[in-house]
């Protein structure tokens, strides 16, 4: 049959992925660096991947393909939603119970060590407040979620900017993820059961300025909607040579 159904131009995709995560019905993939339809029964022709693409890499056209399967959709989402459940550790690792981390105002001896301190070395004080971070092992009953102010930070992020702890961790609870390499929509689904289980008070995004990056921006917001929750939130954008953009 002729229907409508996206293309993408693959000399155009940049391989940011942010396609993937706006199709709902999982039809594109990235494959060797590149976003591929996989299956034009996956397809619906809506376009929702259109907005996402940086590189106005996706098109909608006209051609004979198969009809949309809303049955296989279904299963395919089912399938990856498997995937993605939670599920312990077979190693019963410790490292991911949830504790908080009290943090005491550094002491110094003299007011001659105190004068003689550079300010740099305040700032390389860590300001983590809890643990674990990573998004995926974060409990979202955790007593430290409780009417906190939120930050979700992009991995790279505390890499590029150096004074990430006093400018973002600090009196935040932080959890951080990768939208480049994980499922964006387990993020948004983790991020609306913390939204909807702990009156968080306000949420603060830092991404970097690649856009592959876009996804956990995304990923809030939809979690926002999703849970309808609505709470202050900001974004930072960080350049990739460390700046905030």
């Amino acid at each position: 049959m002729i229907r409508k159904i996206v293309n993408i131009d693959e000399s155009k995709c940049n391989g940011c992925g942010l396609c993937v995560h706006a199709c709902h019905e999982g039809a594109i993939e990235l494959i060797d660096g590149k976003a591929v339809l996989i299956s034009d029964e996956y397809c619906d022709g809506l376009g929702d991947c259109l907005p996402e693409c940086p590189t106005n890499a996706i098109t909608i056209i006209e051609r004979e393909s198969k009809a949309y399967d809303e049955e296989a959709v279904a299963q395919k989402i089912a399938e990856r939603m498997k995937k993605t459940e939670e599920k312990p550790l077979p190693c019963g690792c410790p490292g991911t119970a949830a504790k908080m981390i009290e943090r005491k105002p550094l002491k110094v001896a003299s007011t001659v060590k105190a004068s003689n301190r550079k300010a740099s070395s305040e700032e390389s004080l860590s300001e983590l407040r809890q643990w674990p971070v990573q998004l995926r092992l974060i409990n979202t009953e955790a007593p430290y979620l409780k009417n906190a102010d939120l930050l979700v930070a992009a991995d790279c992020t505390a890499y590029a900017y150096a004074n990430f702890h006093s400018d973002f961790i600090k009196d935040h609870i932080t959890v951080i993820g990768c939208p480049k390499l994980d499922d964006v929509k387990y993020y948004e689904e983790k991020l609306a059961e913390i939204l909807r289980k702990n009156n968080i008070k306000s949420i603060t995004v830092v991404r970097m300025e690649v856009p592959c990056c876009g996804g956990i921006v995304s990923a809030v917001k939809n979690a926002m909607l999703n849970s309808q929750t609505i709470v202050p939130y900001k974004e930072v954008t960080i350049s990739t040579d460390g700046n905030v953009i």
